[in-house]
């Protein structure tokens, strides 16, 4: 007969697995082989990633922002040899994130080519109930994936970073390069926001991915062997973001603030609905509506195209209707001069 941890045993150990703790370091610290720690580690990360397909669906959210983040299981891409398995080398995250709410809308583990692109997109599109206005790095594959997924309707800009390794011909010697040569904006589909275009807040989310995730830890041996595994880590630390972690600026939970529930979750309730969750159907996309105007802004005419082809929609403020014809001024009389003869017969004194 197999031996089963307690339930207090599986709370220490997600405790210190979501706060950045390797498989070894847990086990010294919970007295809890490190087979027991990676099986439940599995169970648990499986669960959360169906808690995740079930809870975080008809997400209302104006600008969602998204990016990919480096890791790699069991050998770096330039080490992988023609046989080694196609689960082996590059692994990267992507991830979709709501600006306001800061919650991981959608997340997808696998190598960064056309096809996750296409499906981590796609399933994107099919939580999300509001024409967003999206936000995404230079990729190119985003463009077709956009277009497809969300068939107009969306505002789509492209943030470009432009790293360079030129040396500078200033002497000014900061970290990071100026702004305005740094960063080009560039929109795609409908009318993107330029002004707030912006990764900024789902690039922070990658460094707390790599603080809160051991396997993400650059330059250690704390990385993946194996890819089962490194999904399960990944969706387990995105079920703890999203319901346990008070965020520092929200001082609530991202899904308390996007209204996907009505309290802070505990390590406890969260392994116990992980390992309770049953397997559900993926969600499917519903009709996008446009988003609310600001208070006292009037709303812009919008009519749905046919076959869910997007909006039509009037963009920016419509000329001022003419108005009735007026009669032109007269010219003022010019005031003759001290001494001259006036027009009128008046001589100005």
């Amino acid at each position: 007969m197999a031996h089963v941890l307690p339930m207090a045993k599986r709370v220490e150990v997600v405790s210190h697995l979501v706060e950045g703790a390797g498989i070894r370091p847990t086990s010294r610290l919970t007295e809890v082989c490190k087979p027991a720690i990676l099986a439940l580690l599995l169970r648990v990360g499986e669960g959360c990633e169906r808690l995740h397909n079930r809870l975080v669906r008809d997400v209302d959210c104006r600008a969602v922002q998204v990016d990919e983040i480096w890791s790699y299981v069991q050998k770096k891409q330039a080490r992988v040899q023609p046989g080694d398995s196609p689960e082996v080398g590059e692994a990267y995250v992507f991830v979709g994130m709501a600006s306001a709410s800061k919650l991981v809308i959608s997340y997808r583990v696998g190598k960064r080519d056309e096809e996750n692109t296409s499906a981590f997109v796609k399933d994107l599109r099919a939580r999300l109930v509001t024409v967003p206005q999206l936000y995404s790095d230079g990729w190119q594959p985003y463009v077709a994936a956009v277009g497809a997924s969300f068939a107009g309707g969306v505002d789509y800009a492209q943030v470009i970073k432009n790293y360079s390794r030129k040396a500078r011909r200033d002497d000014d010697h900061r970290y990071e390069p100026p702004r305005d040569p740094f960063i080009t904006k560039t929109p795609v589909f409908g009318v993107p926001d330029m002004k707030r275009a912006s990764t900024s807040y789902v690039e922070r989310q990658n460094l707390t991915i790599r603080m809160h995730i051991r396997r993400f830890t650059r330059l250690c041996n704390g990385f993946s062997k194996r890819l089962p595994h490194h999904k399960a880590a990944v969706a387990l630390h995105m079920a703890f973001y999203n319901f346990c972690r008070p965020h520092e600026a929200l001082r609530v939970t991202p899904a308390m603030e996007a209204g996907l529930t009505d309290h802070v979750w505990s390590i406890e309730e969260l392994v116990a609905l992980a390992l309770s969750e049953a397997p559900a159907e993926p969600p499917k996309p519903k009709a996008l509506k446009l988003p609310e105007p600001p208070a006292g802004a009037p709303s812009a005419p919008a009519r749905a195209l046919p076959n869910g082809r997007g909006f039509l929609r009037l963009v920016g403020s419509a000329p001022a209707a003419p108005g009735a014809p007026t009669e032109p001024e007269p010219p003022p009389v010019p005031k003759p001069r001290r001494g001259q003869l006036s027009l009128f017969g008046d001589l100005d004194d």
